[in-house]
């Protein structure tokens, strides 16, 4: 690595020039430096907004899951079979499957040497517990901060072999020719004041790109604050996005941002609305459920089947999550209340389900208030909120039907590199899931990824960066176009603020092109965006330098909506069907229930779709949508006496 200077025609700016750039500090981004420099490639820097910020090290849930290669007890388990679970969820390669469930041991054990205090039993079993989607016990956790626990043990890795790691640095512009990756263009976020060194440019021969999901796009979202992607300005850059619509939504709270799965949901609390003044408060579930025992049985289960999940809406746990967007939709704010019980008064637990009744018990838990049951049963779920500022013994918890995982994202092939030149993704980013996953199968796939880009890239990609003159090029332009749009943004008086834009935005995004979508919604959303994104550069103002962090993350926002709409529009224009966590209006559908709106009318895909995957290309303002089908999972030879002639001559690593 070296610094030099970028003489531009706007400024002079300090250029950095490296092998391979990580972008993102979560557990994906810092596995991957690792592995790099493990494997003998020590040219390599990590690139990060803020390294304390992101998904990795700021979420998790009731118990925070990694998904992996069953590695206890007497039940069979091989690599193929998990393959066939990853790539039983529908729209997912089979490649990709068989790299994730191959490594997946590899991946865990790497993470129990760092220090990952996974639980194995007195003879050396990690023993592990069934998670959704899971038909053996392949899951694992060390409680709410599993993903924490892996960033902090990676990142002190990074640390000992001195790594290094620019901080404070937004990635605005990927420099590239659509076919290949020549470096980044970056917004020092520590000094957006200083006109002649705002800006930073990397180049290099790589990038692997460890962003997180787009959560900027919605602003109902269990994403943690100061989390917000970039994939807009990567498919800007000419890359390819893969199963665009698909997502996990859930039900979590607002302030904090967290999942209100397992207990949260198990003892039951009320569900609460009020006006925006906090006026006119109301049990509205009881607006819909005549059975209180049906109800509370409903509730209790969205503890483990926390996703929305269009399967479970007729005569399942999902209506939770609708009549919560319902309420929402009506302006109204909702809470959940572990003060008092569901209509007041006691519980009767005798009108439970079977199961629910005789889960709580087993639990004995058949007693009280749900704040008294979820302190029996999760004292440290109470202790969560209350070192956040909200004690539940005191205050209700407001809460939303909010985005939580992309299961797609950049297409990728085997070594997780994009049909970008250099430019390989890896993380939620990278949508190596499909329709459903396991549980804890994302953590598995972020360490599988880096590694699989960090092993291509030690074997294939070492040296210095080339082509120094399309370099420069793709830098001066993105420094001319950059800077203007600073510029404009800062003099002009007259235009909306950024914060402002970005509000309405995301909220369009949630109440149009999250868990409930509709054609006509859809449309208009996209529509708006459209407009907002071409008239951009005279649209958006901002109020001092200290806010282009938000111009440039804004115009990201805006080109990730966009393609995101597109892709939902084009599967219902090609007769797509409901699945997974979004529910699509069908007017030649059914209506589960009678008393909801006609927009909840609808038809399951059923998998009529598994075989086939969605990707989309943004270039010049449009977007291009195609389909294919998926690729199978491989039956290569695996004679050993071949591989082993084939690992002497090329270490096995081909496109």
């Amino acid at each position: 690595m070296n610094t030099s200077s970028l003489q531009t025609p706007q400024g002079t700016y300090r250029q950095i020039t490296v092998n391979t750039v990580v972008v993102g500090s979560g557990a994906a981004g810092f596995n991957a430096a690792d592995r790099l420099w493990m494997l003998g490639q020590h040219d390599v820097a990590i690139v990060t907004e803020h390294v304390k910020a992101g998904t990795s090290r700021n979420t998790g849930s009731d118990k925070q899951t990694y998904y992996k290669l069953t590695l206890s007890g007497g039940d069979p388990d091989s690599v193929r079979e998990m393959a066939e679970t990853l790539f039983s969820g529908e729209c997912v390669d089979g490649d990709i499957a068989l790299c994730e469930a191959a490594l997946s041991a590899q991946g865990f054990l790497r993470l129990a040497e760092l220090g990952v205090p996974f639980p194995k039993n007195r003879y050396g079993e990690y023993v592990g517990y069934k998670t959704d989607h899971d038909p053996r016990r392949r899951a694992t956790s060390v409680g709410p901060y599993t993903s924490r626990r892996m960033t902090e043990a990676l990142e002190k890795s990074v640390n000992e072999k001195k790594i290094p790691i620019f901080d404070r640095m937004q990635v605005i512009r990927i420099l590239s020719d659509r076919s290949r990756v020549y470096g980044l263009f970056c917004l020092d976020t520590s000094a957006p004041e200083h006109a002649d060194s705002r800006f930073v440019v990397f180049r290099c021969k790589n990038v692997i790109y460890a962003t997180g999901g787009p959560a900027g796009i919605y602003a109902d979202s269990v994403y943690p604050f100061g989390h917000f992607g970039a994939t807009g300005i990567a498919f800007e850059a000419g890359v390819r996005g893969k199963n665009l619509t698909e997502w996990q939504y859930g039900l979590a709270s607002t302030r904090p941002r967290w999942n209100v799965s397992g207990t949260y949901m198990q003892v039951m609390p009320r569900f609460l609305s009020v006006n925006p003044d906090g006026s006119e408060e109301r049990e509205f579930l009881f607006d819909f459920f005549t059975d209180p025992g049906d109800m509370l049985t409903k509730v209790f289960l969205k503890g483990y089947q926390w996703p929305f999940d269009v399967r479970k809406v007729k005569d399942g746990s999902s209506i939770i999550d609708i009549l919560v967007y319902l309420e929402s939709c009506k302006g109204r704010r909702v809470f959940l209340d572990f003060r008092s019980n569901p209509g007041g008064g006691g519980l009767d637990f005798s009108s439970l389900g079977a199961e629910a009744r005789d889960y709580m018990e087993k639990a004995g838990a058949c007693f009280g208030t749900p704040y008294e049951r979820l302190l029996h049963m999760n004292a440290p779920a109470v202790e969560f909120y209350r070192g956040r500022g909200v004690n539940l013994a005191e205050e209700p918890l407001e809460i939303a039907l909010c985005a939580q995982h992309n299961n797609g994202g950049l297409a990728i092939n085997a070594w997780w590199h994009t049909n970008l030149e250099g430019f390989f993704a890896a993380g939620e980013v990278s949508a190596s899931h499909g329709v459903y996953r396991p549980g804890g199968s994302a953590l598995n796939a972020g360490q599988v990824g880096s590694s699989r880009a960090a092993e291509y890239i030690a074997a294939r990609r070492t040296g210095e960066p080339e082509e120094e003159r399309a370099f420069l090029a793709c830098a001066l332009e993105a420094a001319e176009q950059m800077n203007a749009l600073a510029d404009e943004a800062v003099h002009n008086t007259a235009g909306t603020p950024v914060q402002q834009l970005w509000d309405a935005a995301a909220a369009r995004m949630s109440r149009f092109g999250a868990a409930i979508r509709s054609s006509e919604g859809i449309d208009a959303a996209l529509k708006e965006t459209r407009r907002e994104l071409s008239a951009f550069s005279g649209l958006v103002s901002v109020a001092s330098p200290a806010e282009l962090s938000k111009l440039f993350r804004l115009r990201d926002v805006f080109i990730c909506q966009q393609v995101y709409l597109s892709a939902m529009r084009d599967y219902l224009e090609r007769g797509g069907k409901s699945r997974g966590s979004a529910l699509y209006t069908d007017p030649h559908g059914e209506k589960p229930y009678a008393v909801l709106p006609d927009t909840f009318t609808f038809r399951l895909d059923n998998g009529a779709g598994a075989g086939v995957i969605q990707e989309a290309v943004y270039q010049n303002g449009a977007c291009e949508i195609s389909w294919r089908p998926v690729r199978p999972i491989p039956e290569d030879d695996d004679f050993f006496e071949n591989v082993w002639r084939s690992y002497r001559e090329n270490g096995n690593i081909d496109e």
